[in-house]
């Protein structure tokens, strides 16, 4: 593809750190999706509690419901007041979905909750379950050999590999899960323990979703979980709004103009931000800012929007290679659904090099003792670029409630998370 470049571009590809203003912030945009939609996911989620109590007694104290709670971390924000030298007149959070049960990640919210609405669809059409009975019902060995008859697939570079593959697993359909050469050995290793079919493939991201979709194309019972374009897993991170919003209340915490929302979301292919983010505009409105980041080296979601391209392009494209340690944001083209649906309501995005992320992992552990993985810190060097960058120009910026989502890291291995951890000590000592 040829490509007229011009400065910006440029400077994406050279790997540049940037921060860029959505022009289309703010503009009429096409409609895919509304609040109902979101409240018919949730309700789901809800019928599936008392299954997911039983199977999974991690959920027991949530009643099966998957949610992970919002914390203040003012010891962080001190901490990058002195680093970075960022001003907040406002407070700042950290959304732990790198606690969330089951799987560990935010696609928690999105995996699991498609593979739910695909093992519903099935129990329903075989005439023994309808949407009154107990959900546990579905923890037997009748309906356990009933889905083994049915294929679950999907292409992943890692987390919701890890979410398909463990609740596809646990309901007895055959599970496989398609992954990129760069994804962790650990998060292989823990999809075979669990039963589920790993396939490797060279190549990135968009190598393994497509080869992974052909593979199941071949098989009618199989259900391809398409992460460049599911109406689905959309609708499952959505629903965090709405839980969002209970925290919000039960904390005090008020969205308006004068104390506007920032929310810092690390983006990949582009499902979970663009699914959170939909879900917190419609439950909140305009005064939420939603800022994506993505590495240096694969900003995917930014140039489709950049360019007006979407999918059309790819970082490889440019000459950039798709290379990062965040192994869930290694991605080289962006969801034709979510760049449609994020382009009006995204008020900003930065990028991030790797050597940041290892450094606010670090950062973040000593100053809250909270342990994620370096994808999982990038909403962090958005806040900061954002600050930095932005609030001299719009007050705003350093107002409100700020949100960071913590997007990973209670499922790697103790001694992974102590190489993130000393791999960012050794970039601060420098």
């Amino acid at each position: 593809m040829k490509i007229k470049m011009d400065d910006f571009l440029t400077e994406l590809k050279d790997y540049k750190e940037v921060c860029w203003k959505n022009p289309y912030y703010g503009q009429e945009g096409e409609t895919f999706f509304n609040l109902a939609d979101i409240e018919d996911a949730s309700e789901r989620l809800e019928r599936f509690a008392p299954y997911i109590a039983q199977v999974f007694p991690e959920t027991a104290s949530t009643n099966g419901i998957i949610e992970s709670k919002l914390v203040e971390v003012p010891n962080m924000l001190a901490a990058l007041e002195e680093k970075d030298s960022v001003e907040l007149d406002g407070k700042l959070y950290l959304k732990c979905d790198n606690d969330l049960p089951i799987s560990g990640s935010i696609k928690a919210r999105g995996g699991i909750y498609e593979v739910l609405k695909f093992a519903e669809k099935v129990a329903l059409e075989s005439g023994d379950f309808s949407l009154t009975d107990d959900y546990r019902k579905l923890d037997s060995d009748e309906f356990k050999a009933l889905f083994g008859q049915y294929g679950i697939a999907v292409g992943s570079t890692g987390n919701l590999g890890l979410s398909i593959g463990i609740m596809g697993a646990k309901l007895g359909f055959s599970t496989t899960v398609h992954m990129s050469n760069d994804a962790k050995a650990w998060k292989k290793d823990l999809l075979r323990s669990k039963g589920v079919i790993v396939v490797e493939h060279e190549g990135d991201f968009s190598k393994a979703v497509t080869l992974g979709r052909q593979e199941a194309e071949k098989d009618e019972m199989c259900h391809f979980v398409d992460d460049e374009g599911s109406r689905d897993l959309f609708l499952g991170y959505a629903v965090a709004a709405l839980r969002l919003k209970q925290q919000f209340k039960e904390a005090n915490i008020t969205v308006s103009e004068e104390n506007p929302l920032f929310v810092y979301l690390p983006c990949g292919v582009g499902g979970s931000p663009g699914g959170v983010a939909f879900g917190l505009i419609t439950v909140f409105g305009p005064s939420v800012k939603i800022v994506f980041v993505e590495p240096t080296h694969a900003p995917c979601m930014l140039l489709g929007l950049y360019t007006g391209l979407n999918d059309e392009i790819s970082v490889n494209d440019l000459g950039i290679d798709g290379k990062t340690a965040a192994d869930g944001l290694a991605v080289g083209r962006a969801s034709n659904l979510v760049g449609k649906v994020i382009k009006p309501i995204l008020y900003a995005e930065t990028t991030v090099k790797d050597d940041r992320l290892y450094e606010y992992l670090t950062v973040l552990a000593d100053a809250e003792s909270i342990f994620v993985e370096p994808s999982a810190t990038a909403g962090v060097a958005s806040f900061v670029d954002l600050n930095k960058k932005l609030g001299g120009q719009e007050a705003i910026v350093k107002t409100g409630t700020h949100i960071i989502w913590g997007t990973g890291g209670n499922m790697v291995p103790k001694e992974e998370m102590d190489h993130y951890y000393e791999t960012g000590k050794n970039f601060l000592s420098k």
